[in-house]
């Protein structure tokens, strides 16, 4: 099992390291045009052939900026320059994934951080303190009793399934608030979430009996909405915008937007990343996003996750999107988040669409076949009961070091 799991590896690390390019341009590019506190200006925002605001272009956030603000920054909208530079250092300074100290060479944590530091950028830190705006205090409003009872279900069942692996053994991140011991008789239950889009603890469970048990970015199919990470491709006609979210390794959809004064469509018509519908309010394009599926899940939020995004060019180099999210059953109040995106060069830079995440072609098949052998090994004597072993939930050794103040990749914490 480790050994082809190393070789999924090996893929996922060359396709990771075309990634780290695109990032390190992008990094690189706008330099000027992210400089408003400064004497470079950009010029008035342009309009389409038709029109209409353009807004078309490479556009990101490049600056990290966590969700949520955090809890040392209370009552703080905004970092000094001086506090970002130090940031900024320590973040540098600190040990990341790639530092073999970290996790014992052979360990489940040592293969889990495959996908380490060395493979992603690492942003200068923003001027906010949160992504969110609304709240005033920067953070997701509390879940509604429903989904705190749910996520509790969830996390239960999680951690009865890694109890009796080295991740508890071992009292890692992972296992926290849990205890170690035997394999759990809950390997036998169905899970009380929908495990496949992340629902339980964000990420799969320590058990592989089927499709079922694994999540989506195995398969690569990792896209969300809202995203407030990566890059983005907008292109527009008279009557659409299409915007492609390049995320993950290779990961990337495209989202065509009409339009239009059509309603949504019928409510028993569910879409993964839920049914859009525009128009132009000044240089802004208001999006409502409704008819969410209930397999999707984003922050807890199912079915009736609603979004009203705002997409508005403020001048040749900024795009700002503010969005407000909101589901009754799921948070007590809506809440709101606003984010910078400077345009890139369309010269320096280029956006792969077909899937470059190769080794979601087989993945699946070989997570669900070394289970099998797992269980067969253990049956005929030869090696551990396969509750011992960790396939999910295992951990890098990396988590509590390498981010002390919250704000590493902040920008895409607001995933699932």
């Amino acid at each position: 099992m480790r050994e082809r799991l190393l070789q999924f590896v090996g893929v996922a690390a060359a396709i990771a390291i075309v990634s780290l390019a695109m990032w390190t341009v992008a990094d690189q590019a706008p330099t000027t045009a992210e400089a408003p506190a400064s004497t470079a200006k950009a010029g008035p925002a342009p309009k389409t052939p038709w029109g209409d605001p353009d807004l078309q272009g490479i556009w990101t956030d490049i600056y990290a900026t966590p969700l949520q603000r955090p809890a040392k920054y209370a009552n703080r909208e905004f970092l000094t320059d001086q506090e970002r530079a130090e940031l900024d250092r320590k973040r540098a300074a600190a040990p990341r994934q790639n530092d073999t100290s970290i996790a014992k060479r052979g360990t489940e944590q040592d293969v889990s951080g495959a996908y380490n530091s060395v493979f992603t950028s690492m942003k200068h830190t923003a001027r906010r303190t949160s992504l969110i705006v609304n709240p005033p205090d920067g953070r997701i409003p509390p879940l509604t009793p429903e989904v705190q009872k749910r996520r509790a279900e969830s996390r239960a069942f999680e951690l009865a399934l890694l109890q009796a692996t080295d991740v508890c053994k071992n009292k890692l991140a992972g296992c926290a608030g849990w205890h170690y011991g035997p394999p759990s008789p809950r390997r036998a239950e169905v899970p009380p979430s929908y495990v496949a889009t992340g629902a339980i603890g964000g990420g799969a469970i320590n058990r592989s009996e089927g499709p079922e048990d694994r999540t989506l970015s195995e398969r690569c199919l990792s896209g969300s909405l809202p995203d407030f990470g990566g890059f983005r491709q907008i292109v527009q006609s008279p009557g659409a915008v299409s915007i492609f979210y390049d995320t993950g390794q290779g990961q990337g959809w495209e989202r065509v937007i009409p339009v239009t004064t059509r309603p949504h469509l019928p409510s028993n018509i569910r879409l993964w990343w839920g049914d859009s519908r525009s128009h132009w309010e000044g240089n802004t394009l208001v999006v409502d996003v409704a008819n969410f599926s209930p397999k999707t899940d984003y922050q807890g939020s199912r079915e009736n996750l609603h979004l009203v995004e705002r997409w508005t060019r403020v001048d040749a180099n900024t795009i700002e999107y503010v969005v407000t999210i909101e589901d009754p059953t799921t948070w007590t109040r809506p809440w709101t988040v606003k984010q910078e995106l400077i345009k890139q060069s369309s010269e320096a830079n280029r956006i792969y669409m077909e899937p470059r995440c190769h080794e979601g072609n087989y993945g699946l098949v070989g997570q669900l076949s070394g289970a099998r052998a797992e269980e067969k090994a253990f049956a005929e004597g030869r090696g551990p009961h396969p509750a011992t072993t960790c396939g999910a939930g295992c951990g890098t050794g990396i988590e509590e070091i390498e981010d002390p103040d919250g704000v590493r990749d902040g920008a895409i914490g607001g995933a699932r």
